[in-house]
């Protein structure tokens, strides 16, 4: 699931997609167009800075500004950040030391297929495609044949 820092790491960067790209956005009024508490959003914004999705400049005329073009990111990218891992499962997350189940692990095939979809499809959209109203639609989920014997996912 995507927790609210995710939800709000990608609210602010689509916030900041929408502004001038050449002026430094104060983070009150990203706070305020958001409906965003300013606390929270310090904490947000914190790891988007650091991970250098973000530029942020302190004082007068200070802010936010992005610093690439918004077709430069990807959803996946941003709540990946945000989250720290967007694995459905422990095993299947980045560095993610190998599981002593691995090889009877009969759910694991399932969890695979699951996370390669969701990365798909996130890691597939920009920023771009949101600020231009992408019909989501169009995505169509892999469709999973009901399995027999001897079949894999």
């Amino acid at each position: 699931m995507i927790s609210t820092k995710g939800r709000y790491a990608l609210r602010v960067i689509i916030d900041l997609a929408q502004q001038d790209p050449n002026t430094f956005i104060p983070l009150v009024g990203i706070a305020e167009r958001q409906e965003i508490s300013f606390k929270y959003l310090e904490i947000v914004i914190k790891v988007l800075v650091k991970e250098g999705l973000l530029e942020g400049h302190r004082g007068k005329g200070g802010g936010y500004k992005l610093t690439r073009k918004p077709s430069e990111y990807t959803v996946g990218e941003i709540l990946e950040l945000a989250e720290g891992n967007l694995a459905p499962v422990a095993c299947l997350a980045n560095n993610a030391e190998v599981c002593p189940r691995k090889e009877h692990c009969i759910t694991l095939p399932l969890w695979t297929k699951y996370n390669q979809i969701t990365r798909d499809f996130f890691f597939s959209i920009t920023v771009q495609d949101i600020i231009n109203g992408c019909n989501f639609e169009q995505f169509e989920l892999m469709k999973v044949p009901h399995c027999t014997e001897g079949t894999t996912l």
